[in-house]
C-alpha cells in the first residue's frame, strides 16, 4: 500500500496536468531564448568576431537557427509521449509517429540552409535529401491523420466485472511506473546529449566532427533504444490484462513499428525515409486489422444479448 502511494506521489510530481503545463511554459521560453542565442552566434561568426569550426553547418545561415528551438520543442513532445503512456496505448504510439514526423520537419530547416539551387538538383546529395524529406513529411502527415482516425474507433464497451477492473488497474499502475521512470531518463539523456554536442561545437577536433556527423539523431537514437525496452516490458505486463489474440498482435506490432523507427536512425538518404514510412504504415495496418476484430466481436456480443432478451 505504501509503495502504491509512493508511486502516485512521484507520478503526480512528474506527470500531472499541472507539471505538464509548467514544463510547457519553461520549454517555450528556452526555445525562444535558444533561437535568439543561435541567431546572435551566427551574426558574430558572420562578422568574424568569433570563430567556430562546426561540422554540421548549423552556424552558417540564419534559417538554420530555427533548428535549435525546434529541438527543444521536440524534447517536450517526447515528454508528452511519456505523459500519455499511462492514459492510452494508441495515443502513446501516435505521439511516437508525430515525433518522427517533426524530426523530419526539423531536418528540413537544416537542409534549407544547405540547398545549392542549381540545374543539377538531383545530382547533389543535400538537395536530393531535401526532396526526399519534403515528400516524406507530407506523406507522414497524412498517415498520422489515418492513424488518428483508426485509434478513435471504439466498438466494445469496457466490461464491468471485478476481475477485469482489477487487471486494468494493475496494468495502468505498471504503465505509471514505467512512465515515471522514463521522465528522469528523458532529461538525463537530453542534458547529456546537449553537453556532448556543445563540446563537439567548441572543440574543433576530427573525432567530434565524426561523432556528430548525423546531428539529427542526437538524443533520439538513444531514447528510442530505451523506448523499445519500455514497450517490451509493457507487452509482457499486458498479458496480465488480456490474452486476446488481436490485442497481443496489436501490441507486438506497435513494438515492431518502434524498432523500425529506431533502425531508421542508423541509415540516411531515401532508405531513412522508406523505413519511417514503412514503420507508420505497418502501425496503421496493425491497428486497422485490430479494429476489424473488435468490430466483429462487438457484433457477436450484441447478437448474444439480443438472443438472451
Amino acid at each position: 500500500m505504501e509503495l502504491s502511494k509512493l508511486l502516485e506521489k512521484f507520478y503526480l510530481l512528474l506527470l500531472s496536468e499541472k507539471t505538464k503545463n509548467k514544463i510547457e511554459r519553461v520549454i517555450l521560453w528556452i526555445a525562444l531564448g535558444s533561437f535568439i542565442i543561435h541567431l546572435l552566434i551566427i551574426g558574430l561568426i558572420h562578422f568574424n568576431i568569433i570563430t567556430i569550426s562546426e561540422p554540421s553547418n548549423l552556424l552558417n545561415n540564419p534559417i538554420a537557427a530555427i533548428y535549435t528551438p525546434f529541438s527543444f520543442i521536440l524534447v517536450y513532445e517526447v515528454y508528452l509521449l511519456i505523459y500519455y503512456l499511462p492514459k492510452s496505448t494508441s495515443t502513446y504510439i501516435s505521439k511516437q509517429y508525430e515525433i518522427i514526423a517533426l524530426i523530419i520537419i526539423r531536418r528540413l530547416f537544416k537542409d534549407l540552409s544547405d540547398l545549392s539551387l542549381s540545374s543539377n538538383w538531383f545530382n547533389i546529395k543535400n538537395d536530393l535529401q531535401f526532396t526526399y524529406d519534403l515528400v516524406a513529411s507530407v506523406f507522414l502527415f497524412y498517415l498520422i491523420y489515418l492513424f488518428h482516425v483508426q485509434r478513435t474507433k471504439v466498438y466494445r464497451s469496457i466490461e464491468n466485472s471485478k476481475t477485469h477492473t482489477s487487471s486494468i488497474s494493475k496494468f495502468i499502475n505498471a504503465k505509471k511506473w514505467i512512465a515515471t521512470a522514463l521522465v528522469p531518463i528523458l532529461f538525463i539523456i537530453a542534458i547529456y546529449s546537449f553537453l556532448n554536442w556543445s563540446i563537439g561545437i567548441f572543440q574543433p577536433l576530427e573525432t567530434n566532427a565524426i561523432s556528430f556527423k548525423n546531428i539529427n539523431n542526437i538524443f533520439f537514437e538513444q531514447f528510442f533504444n530505451i523506448l523499445i525496452i519500455a514497450d517490451v516490458i509493457l507487452l509482457l505486463f499486458s498479458f496480465f490484462h488480456t490474452d486476446e489474440f488481436h490485442k497481443v498482435i496489436r501490441n507486438s506490432g506497435f513494438i515492431i513499428s518502434t524498432i523500425l523507427i529506431r533502425i531508421s536512425f542508423s541509415v540516411s538518404g531515401i532508405i531513412n525515409n522508406v523505413l519511417i514510412i514503412s514503420a507508420i504504415l505497418f502501425g496503421i495496418s496493425i491497428l486497422f486489422i485490430h479494429n476489424k476484430f473488435e468490430k466483429k466481436l462487438a457484433e457477436k456480443i450484441r447478437e448474444g444479448n439480443e438472443i438472451e432478451e
